[in-house]
This record gives structure tokens, C-alpha cells and sequence, in this order.
């Protein structure tokens, strides 16, 4: 079986989703929305996909990452993961495992449990173990770049969907802006469904506080990175003053992180980022780790990735939805009265459309 199931080729495309104008959080402006699509062929003609988000961001670093790894991969079977995150760790450890290369590990190791789930004709959920059929679902966006009619069109939108949560951006130059918008958004959605706030690390530890007592009459579900995502004794602070659930994880890259917030009882849901973090091993480890101190999980981004390992495992809490790549991939995930399921073919159960990608020679 083995030689049937080893990686014999790969290729690398880019595809692009539509955006009218750019977007802007407290810390960033997106001029595109771009990813990066891993295709993994196996020796018995299967091919494994992956994808990650790439916007506008050092083009040549992750390409010259995949350029770099993607040759040792050669002859490794699909279901050879932990293998082959070993091999690219000691490949990766002079120049560091964290950052870049762990962008490109993600994306093999994602690649490699697509083609073996489609070997074993099985979701990759039912080839771990299905703890859930379904899993909650947020619309997220309500970018700082938004007019107040775009963010009231967003969040409306999301609620007429089905969806039960929104997210909206805040970190403006002054937290008072952030507080008028979120009310407006309160009475645009009702009183039914939660609204989360997310910072993208873009406010001082000050403004946090006056934000998270003040917005405390909207019933904020979460704040969502605030500060630093380094700065765990502001988060610590931060807890204490104002008792607002807390959310982070995204930009981490192993679980130190989040132990230390742990113990600091700074932490209410971790979100952790699956191209981050390394892996789907690393990813179901870390929400272990969360699970032993009861703490959720609820990932960042790629919910086409995310609501498997959620359902997954038994502290899920749900995903974020961006509807980016569903007009690029041939099977667009379910999402139904604020719910989101499984695809249900094999592997991850969706592909990029051919005719959208274009190949990138390393």
C-alpha cells in the first residue's frame, strides 16, 4: 500500500478573490485577497489539496518556503504527517521553525490528510472522530475601512443568512468611534444575536478597559485581541478590570502562548490559526490543551478547514465565516440557520476550480 500512497509530484497555483476596494483593520490595509493552492499527486493518482491566505504579503518569502521544503516531501506516504513534520522542523530550525516555513509545513501537512482521507474515501472529521455533526458559525468582517452603511449592510446581511453572531473590526484612534458603531450595529441586529469585537492587537491597555465597560450594556460576547498578542500580563489586567471574555490565538505559532494565558486565567476561547500553528496535529493539540482547562476553541479563518477539526474534538465552539474562496472551490460548505456542516466527500471534500488557478513555476 505504501508505494501506492507516496507523494510523487506537487504543484503550486495562486487564485484570487474579488474585492472592490481595500479593507482595513486597526493594523492593516488588504489590497488583495489572494491564497496560495498546494496540490500533492500520489503515486496511485490521487491528488491532495491545500490552501492558504495570502493578500498582499511577501509573494516571494512563502513561495521561496515552498520552493525550499516542497522537494524533500518526495516519497513520503500521505499518511506519513508526523514524519514529515519532523523532517521539515530540522530543515526549518536554523533559520527557525516559527514564521514562514511553518506557513508552508501547514500547507503539506494539510495537502497530505486530503489525500489520505480520499485514499480511505472518508471526511477527514470521521477519519479522527466525530464528536459533533455541526458547529456554530459567525459572519465576521465590519471592517474600521467601512462606512457606517457597508457595516449596517454586513451585519444585516449576516442575520438575514441565518447567522447568529456577527464580528465587527474596532481600534479606532479613539475607542468612542468603536462604541457608536458597535450600538449602531446592536440595533441593526437585535438583541438575539451576540456581536464580537476584534482589535487586531491595534488598542493600548487604557482604551481597552474604557471600551469593554462601556460597550458592556451591548452584551459583547467577546473581545478579540486587543492588545499585543505578547502582552499576556495585559490581558491578565485586562480580565480583572473589566470581567469581558477575552478571545486569542490567531498569530500564535505553538502553545506557549496559550499556557501562558492559562495560567493567568487572562484566555475564554482560544483561536487558533491552522497555517499558524503548523498542523492539523499541532491544531487538535492545542485545543487539548485548552480542553484540559475548559477553555473552547473556536479557530481563526479557514472554516472550510476548521468545521472538521471542530466537530472534531469535544470543546469546539464554532468558526468564523468569510465567504472568500466560495466562489473558487467546486463545493461551497453548508451553512444553514447559523449552523455550518462537514463537506461530505472524502478528505476535506472540496476543490479549487482549475480554470481560476494560475500555476506558479519554483
Amino acid at each position: 500500500m505504501s508505494s501506492s500512497v507516496t507523494i510523487r509530484d506537487y504543484k503550486l497555483y495562486k487564485a484570487t478573490a474579488a474585492l472592490k476596494k481595500p479593507i482595513a483593520d486597526a493594523t492593516h490595509t488588504l489590497h488583495e485577497i489572494s491564497f496560495l493552492v498546494l496540490r500533492l499527486q500520489l503515486e496511485n493518482g490521487i491528488v491532495g489539496e491545500s490552501y492558504l491566505l495570502s493578500f498582499q504579503y511577501s509573494p516571494a518569502a512563502i513561495r521561496g518556503a515552498f520552493k525550499d521544503l516542497l522537494p524533500h516531501i518526495k516519497g513520503y506516504a500521505a499518511h506519513e504527517t508526523g514524519k514529515v513534520i519532523k523532517k521539515i522542523d530540522d530543515l526549518s530550525e536554523y533559520f527557525g521553525n516559527q514564521g514562514i516555513n511553518r506557513w508552508a509545513q501547514a500547507a503539506i501537512n494539510i495537502a497530505m490528510w486530503d489525500a489520505w482521507g480520499k485514499y480511505l474515501g472518508q471526511p477527514v472529521n470521521k477519519v479522527l472522530g466525530t464528536h459533533r455533526d455541526k458547529c456554530s458559525i459567525y459572519g465576521s468582517g465590519g471592517w474600521i475601512s467601512y462606512s457606517v452603511d457597508d457595516l449596517i449592510e454586513e451585519v444585516s446581511g449576516y442575520v438575514e443568512r441565518g447567522f447568529r453572531a456577527v464580528k465587527i473590526k474596532v481600534g479606532s484612534p479613539n475607542w468612542r468611534t468603536d462604541l457608536e458603531r458597535l450600538r449602531l450595529v446592536r440595533d441593526a441586529v437585535g438583541r438575539e444575536v451576540n456581536i464580537m469585537m476584534d482589535a487586531n492587537q491595534g488598542m493600548t491597555l487604557p482604551a481597552a478597559i474604557q471600551l469593554a465597560n462601556a460597550a458592556r450594556e451591548l452584551d459583547i460576547f467577546w473581545f478579540e485581541e486587543p492588545l499585543h498578542h505578547q502582552n499576556f500580563d495585559g490581558y491578565q489586567s485586562l480580565k480583572q478590570q473589566t470581567g469581558i471574555s477575552l478571545a486569542m490565538g490567531e498569530r500564535e505559532y505553538d502553545t506557549l502562548p496559550l499556557v501562558s494565558l492559562l495560567q493567568r486565567r487572562a484566555i475564554d476561547i482560544w483561536q487558533p490559526d491552522l497555517l499558524r500553528i503548523g498542523s492539523v496535529e499541532a491544531w487538535r493539540e492545542s485545543a487539548a490543551l485548552a480542553n484540559s482547562y475548559h477553555v473552547p476553541v473556536l479557530p481563526h479563518y479557514y472554516k472550510d478547514y476548521d468545521v472538521p477539526l471542530v466537530c472534531s474534538v469535544p470543546n469546539g465552539l464554532g468558526v468564523e465565516s468569510f465567504d472568500w474562496i466560495d466562489p473558487l472551490i467546486d463545493q461551497p460548505m453548508l451553512v444553514k440557520d447559523g449552523f455550518a456542516y462537514p463537506h461530505e466527500g472524502p478528505g476535506w471534500g472540496f476543490n479549487f476550480i482549475d480554470e481560476l488557478l494560475t500555476e506558479i513555476v519554483l
